[in-house]
Formats: structure tokens, C-alpha cells, sequence
């Protein structure tokens, strides 16, 4: 698959960011699941230059998926793909393994019902992503493109269906909550209660007046318990002040993580990411992005961490703000270079130093993003807001 590092395509992709947090506000609210995928696959279609885009949301039996949105080509919800079974075709895969999948030779793909179709219709790209909402899957996110995808779009994707599943959960418990509510249940399921019944033997603690948190709120607390359920988290602490809500835990490293980091110590290579790591990666953009902090940090030893994550009622970031740049102020000059395009020898001569040294500012600038190239690197520096 060819691969253009133009100048025209980091631009996109950078503008691509700030599509998707308009997209995302727009979600603000929503509480029916289908209306909230049809916004997005509208979106993808308006926004995305998309020629076609379609989501599925698994049904309640667990091995079918069922297509609840479609724009572009075809709007229509039936057909032979209204219902996909759990690995059947390439969606019904993508949902059983988990694992995002994009194309820029779709008529040529062995997986492709009707090759004819995608010709006629002169489709190249196709960018699959799985819905997912902690180690649960919730569906699946297809588009397709007359023109080929950039391979970094699927990480424009992640971003956005970050967002899409936090907004289709939360509208799932409303559903169920108002369900219970009308067949007479208890009308006040409180967060604390939630979060009791996820964490199981943990010792946990409710300080403060309970009081009703936004949808978009109550979920990232319910992400963070499932993350911690999963590790050894002796310890979770619910607070309530008077502008914000924190819940503090203590958790364990998993037995692997550790070992993966003793390797690493050893070797030349960089450790790869703990679980821990990679659990709250996405529930830490997600906290920036509605104005919280999620914080990590080792409590005596390596393998012990403190885990708190700050949430304001109310309070809703406009872009996505990463806090103070890590970069100093020579980095950010240059990778802004970067995203005019620029090489590194034109780098040097704008700004009167050696070629040599333009790439240590730039390795410096990798390092810090923890991003494994520069296109990457760029991207990370601007959903930041550091460039």
C-alpha cells in the first residue's frame, strides 16, 4: 500500500482533529443509540470526504450484529448485511477480533462479496474500527473512500469512536434506567452503588453528598472501576467536593507487566506499555476532553500505582487540552516545520543550525510523545494543542 507523506495529507489529518471534536459535540445529549450512530456515519460522509459509512451495534444474544446506521451510497438498514454474524465477512471479524483493519485496494481483497460493486462505484478505501467500551464490544465503525485513506486515519477513527462509545453506553443505561423506573424499580441507582457492584471484595469508600453527574461523567467513572476490576486494586475512594468528583485507587501491575519491564531493563529496547497503561490511555483523553484529569503515578514500589481521576460536573473543554507543553520551545518550532512540510535541511537552514542537531531536537520530541515516527509525532503534539 503506497504510503504519501505530503504536505496536503498532514494538514488534513491535523484539521481532521478538530472534526472530530465539532463531531463529538454534537453527541452531547443524545440518548437514543441509533440517532447517535446515524450522527456519526453522517458525519464521517459530510466531514471525512467518506463515499459510504455504516455502523452495527451487537444484538443482546452476543452473535449477531445489527446495522443501525448508513450514509452516503446507501441510507437503507436492510439488505444482506442487516444482520452480520460474529466473524462472518470482515465486519462480523473486526467485532470477533478486535482489531481495526484499513484497505486502499478494496476491489483486490479476497474478503470482498462483490468486487464488481466496488469498481463501479470506483470505492478504494476501506477503514473498519471496533467499537469497544472496556474489554466490551459494542459494535462496529466501516467507511469507505474514493480515494485512499491515509494509514493514520485509523487513528483518527480511534478518536472518534472513543467519543461514539461513551456516548452509546451512557445512552444504553438511560434506556435501562428508565426501564427499570416504569416497571417500578428503585429510581435512585446511584454512581457509588455502580461502582460497588463492579469492584466486588474491594474496599471502597463514599466521602461526600452523593449528588446526579452528567451521563458523559458517570461513565468514565464506570470505565476507570472495569479498568481497575481487571488489575489488583486493593483500595477505591468516591469524593464529592464542591466543584468536582475524584475517585482515587490504589492497583497492582499484573505479574506480565512486570516481567515485560525487567526484559526491557535488560535489553536495549523501550518497555512496552503495562496494561495499566494502555487500560487508561483512552479514559485519560476522554477525562481531558469534558475537563477532568486522570493521574497516575508509583506509590513505593514500581509496581504500585495511585490512580486518580478528577471530574467538574458542568465544565466541558472546548478542544482537547493536554495541559503545558512537554516540548520545549525550539521542539515546537520545528515540529511545526514538520507540519509545513518541511525536511530536515530545510529545517536547518530556516533556523540557522546544523542538520544534526534539527534531528536530536527532533528524537527528543519522539521520545517525549512516545510516538514511533514523526507523522505520528506530529499528530500526538496536536491533539495536545502543542503545535
Amino acid at each position: 500500500m503506497p504510503q504519501v507523506h505530503s504536505l496536503f495529507d498532514t494538514a488534513r489529518l491535523l484539521h481532521n482533529l478538530q472534526r472530530v471534536n465539532e463531531v463529538s459535540q454534537t453527541l452531547s445529549g443524545l440518548l437514543d443509540t441509533d440517532a447517535i450512530a446515524a450522527r456519526v456515519t453522517d458525519a464521517l460522509v459530510e466531514r471525512f470526504d467518506c463515499v459510504f459509512a455504516r455502523i452495527w451495534l451487537l444484538e443482546p444474544d452476543q452473535v449477531s450484529l445489527r446495522l443501525v446506521a448508513s450514509s452516503g451510497l446507501y441510507t437503507h438498514l436492510d439488505g444482506d448485511f442487516a444482520r452480520v454474524p460474529m466473524g462472518a465477512y470482515k465486519v462480523g471479524k473486526i467485532a470477533q477480533n478486535r482489531v481495526p483493519f484499513l484497505s486502499n485496494r478494496l476491489p483486490e481483497e479476497p474478503w470482498v462479496k462483490d468486487r464488481q460493486w466496488a469498481l463501479a462505484n470506483k470505492i478504494q478505501g476501506f477503514a473498519g474500527y471496533p467499537l469497544m467500551a472496556g474489554n466490551r464490544i459494542l459494535g462496529v465503525l466501516a467507511a469507505f473512500s474514493q480515494s485512499p485513506f491515509a494509514p493514520e486515519f485509523l487513528e483518527v477513527l480511534q478518536i472518534l469512536c472513543m467519543t461514539l462509545t461513551v456516548a452509546l453506553d451512557a445512552a444504553h443505561e438511560h434506556h435501562v434506567t428508565t426501564l427499570s423506573v416504569s416497571r417500578g424499580g428503585d429510581r435512585g441507582v446511584f454512581l457509588s452503588d455502580q461502582i460497588a457492584r463492579i469492584l466486588g471484595e474491594t474496599q471502597f469508600m463514599l466521602v461526600g453528598t452523593e449528588l446526579p453527574l452528567p451521563t458523559s461523567l458517570t461513565y468514565l467513572f464506570l470505565r476507570a472501576a472495569e479498568i481497575l476490576r481487571d488489575l489488583d486494586c486493593s483500595y477505591c475512594r468516591l469524593r464529592y467536593l464542591a466543584d468536582e468528583v475524584t475517585l482515587e485507587a490504589i492497583a497492582t501491575m499484573s505479574p506480565p507487566d512486570v516481567e515485560q519491564q525487567t526484559t526491557a531493563a535488560v535489553s536495549s529496547t523501550p518497555p512496552a506499555k503495562t496494561t495499566m497503561e494502555m487500560g487508561f490511555t483512552d479514559l485519560a483523553f476522554l477525562a481531558t476532553g469534558l475537563g477532568g484529569t486522570l493521574e497516575m503515578q508509583p506509590v513505593m514500589e514500581e509496581s504500585v500505582y495511585q490512580i486518580i481521576l478528577t471530574l467538574a460536573p458542568g465544565k466541558q473543554a472546548a478542544h482537547a487540552d493536554f495541559g503545558a507543553s512537554k516540548l520545549s520551545e525550539r521542539e515546537q518550532q520545528i515540529m511545526r516545520l514538520l507540519v509545513e512540510g518541511k525536511r530536515d535541511r530545510s529545517i536547518a537552514e530556516e533556523l540557522f543550525i546544523s542538520e544534526s542537531t534539527v534531528k536530536f531536537h527532533i528524537n527528543n520530541s519522539l521520545t517525549k510523545l512516545e510516538a514511533k515516527n514523526r507523522y505520528q509525532g506530529v499528530y500526538r503534539a496536536a491533539i495536545r494543542g502543542w503545535i
